[in-house]
């Protein structure tokens, strides 16, 4: 087949799982698992089901939920570190947290906070909190973001890993449309091969790179 790997590139992929919405192929180099862009939702659906989104900085389970990211990062930050939130939705509430704690954090959304002069800017460190399985172009995305990072700074990936989902048919995960890239522990150890960059897996669904 003449598809590619959306986050390596590679020609090594094949049929994984297919039903009436989608159709899944996995990538042998990566273990990445991904469907193809005919069956992405168009732009304004997308943002529909974003729009549905609650997020909100006074829920305190909201909270609890994103300290899975804001816990091992700040453990890792010198004060007053400049990051950006990738991703951050229409209510942001991870960069509240780190502003009350003393760190600037600048952020960027395309739908919500479309701001690309972030891009052209470097920082001590960068979330992408349930991001990652909603992007068209994944390697490039993320390559950008990793390089966006000082010596030094890390970017932490949450995201669920399908190492422990016995029937990827019966995963709830998958069952979001907006929700078109799958991520093995094996495909993050592949992204810090590629960066050079340090991993730390804290958990079976957030990654820290270290530049």
């Amino acid at each position: 087949m003449d598809n590619l790997c959306p986050l390596c590139g590679s020609s090594h992929v094949g049929s994984y799982y297919q039903h009436i919405d989608a159709h899944y192929y996995d990538c042998k180099q990566c273990q990445f698992i991904f469907t193809l862009p005919a069956f992405y939702l168009d732009a304004d659906s997308e943002k529909s089901r974003y729009d549905q989104h609650k997020n909100d900085p006074n829920d305190a389970n909201y909270r609890a939920f994103l300290a899975q990211v804001y816990d091992p990062v700040v453990a890792r930050l010198s004060p007053g570190a400049q990051g950006l939130d990738f991703g951050c939705g229409p209510g942001p509430t991870l960069s509240v947290m780190f502003e009350e704690a003393g760190y600037q954090v600048d952020l960027f959304d395309k739908y919500y906070a479309d701001d690309p002069q972030v891009f052209s800017r470097q920082y001590e460190f960068i979330t992408a909190t349930e991001v990652a399985e909603h992007l068209h172009n994944p390697g490039w995305e993320l390559d950008r973001l990793f390089h966006l990072l000082k010596p030094g700074g890390v970017l932490a990936i949450m995201t669920k890993t399908y190492d422990q989902v016995p029937d990827f048919s019966q995963w709830y995960y998958k069952d979001d449309p907006t929700h078109i890239g799958f991520f093995h522990s094996n495909t993050m150890k592949f992204l810090a091969r590629q960066w050079d960059a340090e991993l730390d897996l804290v958990s079976d669904n957030v990654a820290l790179f270290h530049r």
